[in-house]
Parts: structure tokens; sequence; C-alpha cells
């Protein structure tokens, strides 16, 4: 009687088994990297977390840093703290402008006297005077990028999509410690962790339309405000927030990722 009721058991189980769903292994996963998904902010408004800064929360929302400040009326440097409540709507952006240009030449019109008099006491000013202001007022950074460089020395393992949630760079291959290098001259505005999906992160500014990233190092070589030179050290290649050992690059114009091949020189 026990090896019937044995029986009946190891069918019944054995019919669960085929009904059950396929292992999770076996389910197709989403594409290995997605910027837009893993890093991205999508909402109209965005808290300041420790180790963010400016240029990283723009990076993210993929808006122009300058746009971002110019919404929250944040002056350069561009100091945010942790706890601040920033507006990511670009609308707001817009109608800051507007009023903003109002509200000048109201001020213009009001002042107009007030400047004509002020004339004649600038007059007195030298042309030495002159030049030292424009020099003050100068800003540092070069209005075209002269110059473009592959920031690693390993393969090109994934390129560049511009499909709806497609690969925002190049992913360069390679092994942990590979030297990665300043695709071209600028100064550092984030080095850290802070950003989820990109691990051990460096932004360079280049100018005031263009940033270029540099995602999942083992060690970042340098520090936030250094200014480096095309060619030089900034990192060493890791697996940071990834799977595997690789550089993740982008290069942004106005806050928007764009192809590194209409930038880079031919191999």
């Amino acid at each position: 009687m026990k090896w019937i009721l044995v029986l009946i058991v190891f069918i019944l189980s054995a019919c669960t088994t085929r009904n059950t769903p396929a292992p999770i292994s076996n389910i197709s996963s989403l594409p290995n990297y997605q910027v837009r998904t893993k890093g991205s902010i999508a909402s109209d408004s965005y808290t300041v977390k420790t180790g963010e800064t400016l240029y990283s929360i723009a990076w993210r929302a993929g808006i122009d840093f300058r746009q971002l400040a110019r919404i929250n009326n944040i002056n350069k440097p561009y100091q945010i703290f942790p706890g601040q409540q920033l507006s990511l709507q670009g609308q707001v952006a817009s109608a800051s402008r507007s009023q903003s240009s109002n509200n000048n030449n109201v001020k213009s019109k009001n002042h107009k006297k007030t400047i004509a008099n002020k004339k004649s006491e600038e007059y007195g000013k030298t042309q030495q005077d002159q030049k030292d202001i424009k020099q003050t007022k100068q800003d540092p950074f070069p209005s075209k990028v002269r110059r473009w460089r592959y920031p690693s020395e390993g393969n090109i393992i994934e390129t560049y999509s511009s499909r709806e949630n497609g690969h925002n760079g190049f992913d360069f291959g390679g092994k942990a410690g590979d030297p990665i290098i300043a695709a071209a001259d600028g100064k550092i505005v984030y080095a850290g962790s802070a950003l989820r999906g990109y691990g051990n992160l460096v932004i360079v500014k280049h100018n005031d339309d263009y940033l270029s990233a540099y995602a999942h190092n083992r060690k970042i070589k340098v520090n936030e405000d250094d200014w480096v030179k095309a060619g030089q050290l900034i990192a060493e290649m890791g697996d940071t927030g990834s799977d595997k050992v690789k550089l993740h690059f982008e290069i942004r114009y106005r806050g928007r990722a764009v192809n590194p091949s209409k930038y880079l020189p031919k191999r």
C-alpha cells in the first residue's frame, strides 16, 4: 500500500513541475547599459544628495547646466547643497529669461539718465584700466575645442546609438588599471560616485557647450576644479557600477549626448 502512495505523490509532483515558469536565467534581460533608465532623472523637481554637483544633476537630467542654473537662479560658481530642492522644468527657464529681459528693459529706461551722467566720470579711466576689466571678465574656457583624443587605447566594444533608450556613447574594453586620459583640455567639474549606474565617474567641462564623461573607473586620479590637458591621465579603468571592466565615454553638447565618432579622429 505504501509503494502505491509513493507512486501517486511522484506522478503529481512531476505534473506540477511541467507547469512551473522558466528559470530567471532563461529570461532575456535588458541591454547591459541604458543611461536613460539607470542614471536619468525624469521628475520635474529633484532633491540634491550628498556628493552631487549642479553639473552631475544636469548630466543625469539631460539638460544644459546653464539652463538648470537659470531655472533655479543659481549664479557662478554654481554651488548647491544637500537637501536643496531644484526645479527641472524647462518652461521656467524661458519664463525667467523673458521676465529678466523685461526687467532689464525697465531698468534700462529708468536709469538712462543716470548712465548718461556717469559717462563723464568713466571717461577719466585710462585705457589700461579698461584692458584690466576685460581680462577679469574673460572666460577662461575656449570658445571651441581644438582637438579631441581617444580616452582609451582599448577596442570599442559598443558604439553610440541615437535610438530611444539607446547607448549614449562609446564603451572601451580593456583590463583593470588601464589608463584613462582626458579627451580634450578642460576643467574637472565632477569626480565621484554619486551618480547611480556610472560607478566612479569623472566629468570634464571643455567650454560652455561641451562636456565629456568617463565612467566605471577603478580609481579617479584627479580632483574637482583641477584643470587638465588633452592626454592627461585622469583615471584607471575598472568595473564600478558595471558587470565587467570597461570605460563608458560620452560627449555632450549643451546637455545632449552626441556621437563621439563625429569628434574623435579616425584610428
